[in-house]
């Protein structure tokens, strides 16, 4: 896959997209981008390029003033595979779970960085 820069204009969300995002997440996702850079592109599809997973990053995106974002075309997607795949995308995210004490090493790990900008408790 090829990852492109589109404008935010030239990007349209999905009108029956079931997640939700939260202000407190979308900040989260906008301390991400302006530490680390925006290294996930969105994933659209058709010539109308219909946001398949992205919806978060895009709003975060908008909310920086970015003029363009990365972005994968799907189009080797059935509609029904887009569809399937917007919820699936999001639904393995959810059921993922933290090893605690890896987790809590890796924090052990990062002095420099404020990681409670990404939602972590900092104690």
């Amino acid at each position: 896959m090829e990852i492109i820069k589109l404008g935010l204009d030239e990007l349209k969300p999905y009108e029956k997209n079931a997640k939700r995002h939260t202000d407190e997440q979308i900040q989260h996702i906008i301390n991400s981008i302006e530490r680390f850079g925006m290294n996930d592109p969105i994933g659209i599809w058709g010539e109308k390029n219909v946001i398949v997973e992205g919806h978060g990053r895009l709003m975060a995106a908008k909310k920086l003033g970015m003029e363009k974002v990365p972005v994968i075309h799907l189009d080797h997607l059935t509609d029904e595979q887009r569809r399937a795949y917007a919820l699936a995308h999001n639904r393995t995210a959810e059921l993922s779970e933290w090893d605690d004490v890896v987790k809590e090493l890796e924090l052990q790990g990062i002095k420099e960085i404020d990681m409670s900008r990404f939602g972590f408790d900092p104690t």
